[in-house]
């Protein structure tokens, strides 16, 4: 992040206060070549996925992956009530109303941060997202699972997870774009590698609570978290022309802002 001192500042590494920091009015841009590597590699697992479970090879590691929180001949639930309610709490953050509000929030922030061209790019992401997602839950057509009690309510198809595709899709794409307010590498990786890690819980969430096989979860998470990196990589250049244009400046509240200053 850049920052600059005033004229009184003291020792070089004292603390400054507040005001004295700028932020980058453009960002630091994503590396676009490893953005496009992890893409990849996650890519491959999503493919795998799909012809696992379209040639029937995934019943194996699905059942397994089902019965892992289970026991008894009912296949209730371990750990009781209270970690029932927390993978509860946890799934509901990827859900259809927090999972929006939350990237919702995050372009209102991006906007008012003058940071125009991530917004949009953060935009494109998730709606081009919902459609891939919803078009390979139509083609594959797989029915959720029936051999535990489902421990929350789901309908639509099984596969892939619309949990775990959503929420690695805005989490991973919510941390790309805020990770262009630092160049530092450290910052970044922490940003990104967080949202990874809470995206992944949210999708195993949902083989917790039984609505879901974890070949869905699987292909739904690395599905989302890759769309997120191509689309950082692929969308930018699109991005940054339409947050550029004439219309999205008169659009910008902050724009007006400014000039009615």
């Amino acid at each position: 992040m850049q920052e600059t001192r005033g004229p009184h500042a003291s020792a070089p590494d004292s603390p400054l206060p507040a005001e004295n920091y700028a932020v980058p009015e453009r960002g630091f841009t994503i590396d676009r070549h490893k953005a496009l590597l992890a893409a990849a590699g996650l890519w491959a697992v999503w493919i795998f996925m799909i012809w696992l479970v379209t040639q029937g090879h995934s019943t194996p590691f699905d059942r397994s992956g089902l019965l892992l929180y289970r026991s008894g001949v009912d296949f209730h639930p371990l750990g009781g009530n209270m970690l029932e309610e927390a993978v509860r709490d946890i799934t509901a953050l990827g859900g259809v109303i927090l999972s929006t509000l939350t990237a919702l929030a995050a372009v209102i922030a991006l906007l008012f941060l003058r940071m125009r061209r991530e917004a949009t790019l953060f935009v494109a992401t998730v709606v081009l997202g919902w459609g891939l997602n919803a078009l390979m839950k139509t083609i594959v057509g797989r029915e959720r699972p029936t051999l535990v009690p489902h421990l929350t309510e789901a309908a639509g198809y099984s596969f892939p997870s619309g949990h775990s595709f959503t929420s690695a899709m805005i989490y991973i794409g919510m941390a790309l774009a805020f990770a262009s307010f630092s160049k530092r590498h450290s910052v970044r990786y922490t940003l990104i590698g967080s949202a990874m890690v809470i995206s992944a819980m949210i999708a195993w969430s949902r083989v917790m609570l039984g609505v879901h096989f974890p070949s869905d979860v699987i292909a739904g998470w690395s599905g989302g978290a890759a769309w997120a990196f191509t689309a950082a990589a692929l969308l930018y250049e699109p991005a940054k022309r339409a947050a550029d244009s004439d219309a999205a400046h008169r659009l910008d509240p902050m724009e007006h802002e400014v000039h009615g200053t």
